[in-house]
């Protein structure tokens, strides 16, 4: 009876809350004594002569009153109290008495300064009965906002031990108590939920408090927005910016330029585009960083010279370079190979007063010579990097021994990662898979594993890398057996597969034309999110065509824009051969043409592939015709190698017009073409071909 007593005694009846106000009250108060160590609402019952102290709670409640009234100032909020209270006195059941008295006798602000004191207090900070109390007993005052601000506290201090979803279950239970679910709500709770990776479970509340009737804020959609950024799960970030801005937000400088950056840094340049036009569109000002960001997305994509017109427009907007938009140009022009043009930028960056080259663009300096074995260059920068008094990091050393491994230099790589220990710098496990990675391509995969455990007893464990590197070094061999059984263990310790993973186990199979397993790993990896590239889509048409499955290959292709793939020269070359070998040149040369459409140049197998099975069907004039596109250099060495295996084959009659047309184009014909010709003439008692065209080249006619 007690529960009920006090609510009668503290007016709690009186002020006609709802019977299930009340009620929700009472099962709270009847909660069974849980006894977990991190769990601060463990029931504490109260001793006999507790029970029969009321003047306890009245002596609290006169000194709550007397710090509160002391404070004479205007409050706009509960002012923080100085109680000189002992705590481990006071009952869990007293304090709630405490609560619901001043909120009948004082008002809601003074209940609210006891409330904010007591859950400063460990043994009630997460007693959920004290939120609930005083939260009702708000309500029955009819104050509702500050009602509101408890259960958000309640969310947010729930979230600190684990109870978070029982907190978010017991604010949307209040709605049915008089307590209206409000938009503030709303972001309180999702904001929490996303500081706590709980993302998924953020958007169920959303969807959920909506159909409740709340109506959400800009606030609530930049909470989730931000929180798949950080995750990197830039389509649903997208997702949610467009429902953003259909439910009539606008878009501030603040988002987009976290939009604009994520993109970049996932290789979303196109839709950064699209992000930073609607910034403009909306009369926001680019600054700095979202140029830097688009500049560098444009460089990693490979687009440089775009690159260089973002910048000539920076500067035309008023914003001057720093260091990191210069150290994105100069990264991007070393990837291009272009290390010259690069290392004239960084000189003036290494001579401008304003901005000197930091430990990245240094990195990126060193890594342009590496890949251009430049070594000698690349260690040269690394001295003079000493020099100017800055520190290499662990990502500059391990630059510099991929370059080393990658020339076959492992005596100086070792040596490099001891340079790095005596530096206090301790090699990561980037730089182990770095090392082992070049160990297997060269075969040398004993000492790959000896590195491997190394690593392992330094204390570091293998990553998603190092089984990629390991599955990669068994698909090699064609023990996709031991590749799976790899793939599997990675999965068991936790870590995630990636795209590359996963491409090259569909690549293996595809090459054993064990289709039905690629099949299966790649539908596995769209399930799980992951975006197919285009050598995903090509592993898949060149296994298809080597299994005869041609339709299937034609099929697999056209599903590449589904995933926003565009396939290269080699996936149009891969299906453009299939279907040669299918006999559907008809669908070939259309292919071919698309391909040529789109500026990509076919290869020579490609080229010669085409031309050869349209001969063989004896229709020379459609095989010239879809050689006449090509430039001249890649059209005489095409022509050059038809006519021999047209020779090889005894096709004379059309090496024979082939030569006469490459003599048209280029006099100086080649020597083992010609030769390869008049033999397969004389072979054939074709003598007169060889007449004919020895007076053509003697005459010089082209």
């Amino acid at each position: 009876m007690l529960p009920l007593l006090i609510l009668k005694s503290n007016g709690l009846v009186d002020k006609k809350l709802s019977a299930a106000t009340i009620l929700i009250s009472l099962s709270y108060f009847h909660k069974p004594p849980c006894y977990h160590t991190h769990d601060a609402d463990t029931y504490t019952a109260p001793s006999s002569q507790q029970l029969q102290a009321p003047s306890l709670v009245r002596s609290i409640c006169s000194l709550v009153c007397e710090s509160y009234y002391q404070q004479t100032h205007l409050r706009l909020s509960p002012p923080k109290l100085n109680l000189d209270i002992d705590t481990y006195s006071l009952a869990h059941d007293q304090a709630i008495t405490v609560v619901a008295s001043l909120a009948n006798e004082e008002g809601s602000m003074v209940a609210l300064s006891f409330f904010y004191w007591a859950i400063g207090v460990p043994k009630f900070r997460h007693f959920m009965r004290l939120y609930i109390v005083c939260a009702t007993s708000l309500i029955g005052n009819g104050n509702f906002e500050r009602a509101h601000q408890v259960m958000q506290c309640m969310v947010r201090s729930f979230a600190e031990i684990g109870r978070f979803k029982e907190a978010v279950s017991m604010v949307i239970e209040m709605q049915h108590h008089d307590l209206t679910l409000s938009s503030k709500t709303l972001n309180s709770v999702v904001g929490v939920a996303c500081e706590m990776g709980l993302i998924d479970y953020a958007e169920n509340v959303f969807d959920e408090m909506c159909d409740r009737g709340v109506v959400p804020d800009s606030s609530c959609f930049k909470s989730i927005i931000v929180a798949y950024c950080r995750m990197g799960r830039i389509q649903e970030a997208d997702r949610w910016l467009i429902e953003m801005v259909r439910s009539g937000f606008v878009l501030d400088n603040a988002t987009c330029t976290l939009m604009v950056s994520a993109f970049c840094e996932k290789g979303f340049v196109s839709r950064a585009f699209w992000y930073f036009d609607k910034m403009i569109e909306m009369g926001l000002k680019p600054n700095l960083i979202n140029f830097t960001s688009l500049i560098d997305g444009l460089c990693k994509r490979g687009s440089v010279k775009q690159a260089f017109e973002m910048l000539e427009e920076m500067v035309r907007k008023g914003w001057k370079p720093n260091v990191y938009t210069h150290t994105a140009m100069i990264d991007g022009l070393c990837k291009k190979g272009w290390t010259e043009k690069a290392f004239r930028l960084f000189l003036k960056l290494v001579r401008s007063d304003n901005y000197k080259p930091n430990v990245h663009t240094y990195t990126a300096m060193i890594c342009g010579y590496c890949k251009e074995d430049k070594l000698n260059r690349a260690e040269m920068l690394l001295s003079r990097m000493k020099e100017q008094g800055l520190t290499p990091n662990t990502h500059t050393y391990t630059t510099l021994i991929n370059g080393h491994c990658k020339a076959g230099n492992f005596e100086r790589a070792y040596e490099l990662m001891d340079v790095m220990g005596s530096e206090d710098l301790t090699a990561n496990m980037y730089t182990y898979n770095t090392i082992i990675n070049c160990l297997c391509k060269m075969g040398r995969t004993q000492e790959a594993y000896k590195l491997l455990m190394k690593s392992f007893r330094c204390g570091l464990q293998a990553d998603s890398v190092t089984y990629t590197i390991l599955i990669s070094e068994h698909c090699k061999q064609a023990n996709t057996k031991e590749a799976v059984g790899f793939f599997g263990k990675m999965i068991k310790v936790g870590l995630k597969p990636d795209i590359y993973t996963y491409n090259t186990l569909i690549a293996a199979f595809c090459r054993q034309k064990k289709m039905k397993e690629s099949e299966k790993f790649f539908e596995e990896a769209i399930w799980l999110g992951l975006v197919p590239t285009k050598e995903t889509y090509t592993s898949m048409i060149c296994g298809y065509c080597r299994d005869g499955n041609v339709s299937l290959a034609v099929e697999i292709f056209y599903r590449m824009s589904e995933h926003g793939c565009a396939p290269d020269s080699i996936t149009y070359g891969t299906l453009i051969s299939g279907l040669c070998k299918d006999s559907k040149l008809e669908e070939a040369c259309r292919l071919y043409e698309t391909m040529i459409d789109k500026g990509l140049s076919p290869c020579e197998v490609t080229r010669l592939t085409l031309a050869y099975e349209i001969c063989k069907k004896g229709d020379s004039a459609t095989a010239m015709v879809i050689l006449e596109r090509l430039d001249k250099k890649l059209w005489v060495r095409t022509v050059n190698t038809l006519i021999r295996k047209l020779c090889s084959e005894k096709k004379i009659g059309m090496a024979a017009l082939f030569f006469h047309k490459l003599v048209d184009k280029d006099p100086n014909v080649d020597h083992v073409t010609l030769a390869g010709f008049m033999t397969a003439c004389y072979e054939s008692d074709k003598y007169a071909l060889v007449s004919e065209l020895s007076k053509r080249i003697s005459k010089g006619i082209g």
